[in-house]
């Protein structure tokens, strides 16, 4: 019997629990460890924040699919993974030991680093519902007395889509209010270029997102590195193309949204040998930790390498589709370990992204993820709005079922020759 253990419910802890309880063998048990039994689909946070979405229209519970799929399934979260001893202790001290771990916790939420930054402080976020559902208790309270928005990401973030995306909306949503005309607005962002999106582009992101930015009457700043925020006021220092400051603006804002910086989570940072001085997985092609040869990790959480320098930090983002890459070749190493093989599967990498703009929106392939690509396209249009509404009730029933990838989804990528899998069909 082998337990394997994964820590996290996310979009990639979850959906790693159902690929992988199709390569068990008879006795092996899987044991998924969460902060609670609700998963909630962040893609549709920045709808929550504008009052699109309700919590409710986002969420699953997963004890009754993780109760019928077998898997045990703990809720009460992490305190420390001690890959030596092969055990996780959770929150309440009680010692999970494991065959195999895959981590799959995505990031802490860095708002300490700035500050001034995040809920508790002077910005809104939208990177847990939660925090969507009090960006929109303040967005209503801001529509009363309307005044400038800044919106976008500080230094260190590696998800820059979803500041684009609630840009857009905000925009949107001011409109069919009839108070656009009252918000003058900014978008900042450490990205050397709009649409750099922590991957140098995907085909013309960048046209297609300064065009969006002029055509809605958004000023940007890019190389931007937030100094400090106070109430209704933001510093944000201008760097040049050598790093060198070269210009500070001070911002005022009525309402303001900044993706934070991430980084790992406390049950991993600082464990040596097991993550990158910012806390992330350390992991090879294959998803596995060079050090912890039973270690794998999949998803937010994991350690990659910036494309190359840039005068302000940035992160490489991780989309769902790569994150489902992951995933895949995890469950197919993993299961090959199980019968006395080894693993040699590694994930495409590949991307696939549909950033809504309301009314609206961008999207992109990228062939993999990072380049130099095999395909390299993007796309613009009112389709994507119609297309990621569709998305979030197809992915919200895969939860629901319990099933990672049906055969119509996989036969669909198939005919659009986008793979998981590198150098397979699947």
């Amino acid at each position: 019997m082998a337990e394997i253990v994964i820590l996290g419910a996310g979009l990639g802890g979850t959906l790693m629990a159902y690929e992988m309880s199709d390569q068990l063998r008879p006795d092996d048990r899987i044991t998924v460890i969460g902060k609670g039994s609700i998963y909630q689909f962040y893609p549709s946070n920045p709808w929550v924040a504008v009052g699109w979405r309700e919590s409710k229209d986002i969420e699953v519970d997963l004890t009754k699919v993780m109760k019928r799929k077998k898997i045990r399934f703990i809720t009460e979260g992490a305190a420390r993974v001690v890959p030596e001893e092969n055990l996780v202790r959770t929150a309440s001290g009680a010692a999970i030991s494991y065959d195999y771990l895959i981590i799959a916790t995505g990031p802490e939420l860095a708002f300490d680093e700035i500050p001034g930054l995040g809920p508790k402080a002077h910005t809104q976020s939208i990177c847990e519902t939660g925090h969507a559902e009090q960006a929109f208790a303040a967005f209503e309270e801001f529509c009363k007395n309307p005044g400038p928005i800044v919106i976008g990401a500080a230094q260190g973030v590696s998800c820059f889509g979803p500041a684009y995306e609630f840009a857009f909306i905000v925009d949107t949503e001011l409109r069919k209010r009839g108070i656009r005309n009252k918000v003058p607005m900014t978008y900042i962002t450490p990205e050397p270029y709009i649409g750099h999106l922590g991957l140098d582009g995907v085909g013309d992101t960048k046209g297609m997102m300064e065009s969006e930015l002029r055509n809605r009457h958004i000023k940007w700043i890019t190389n931007a590195r937030v100094k400090e925020i106070n109430a209704g006021q933001m510093v944000v220092e201008e760097l040049a193309e050598d790093a060198s400051l070269k210009t500070t603006h001070t911002l005022d804002f009525g309402y303001s949204m900044l993706m934070p910086p991430f980084r790992g989570v406390p049950a991993v940072f600082g464990v040596a040998g097991l993550t990158n001085p910012r806390g992330f997985i350390l992991a090879d092609a294959y998803q596995r930790n060079p050090t912890y040869r039973n270690v794998f990790s999949i998803g937010v959480c994991v350690a990659i390498p910036p494309i190359g320098k840039t005068p302000v930090p940035l992160g490489v983002p991780k989309t769902g589709f790569m994150i489902e890459s992951m995933v895949t070749s995890t469950a197919h190493n993993i299961g090959a370990l199980l019968r006395g093989g080894d693993a040699t599967i590694k994930p495409s990498w590949n991307a696939i992204c549909l950033a809504d703009f309301g009314d609206g929106g961008v999207a992109f392939v990228a062939q993999p993820q990072l380049p130099p690509r095999n395909a390299n396209w993007s796309g613009r249009g009112k389709w994507v709005h119609l297309a990621k509404v569709g998305f979030e009730r197809y992915f919200l029933r895969k939860i629901r079922i319990g099933k990672s990838e049906p055969f119509y989804e996989r036969y669909l990528m198939k005919k659009m020759n986008i793979h998981k899998l590198e150098n397979k069909s699947r």
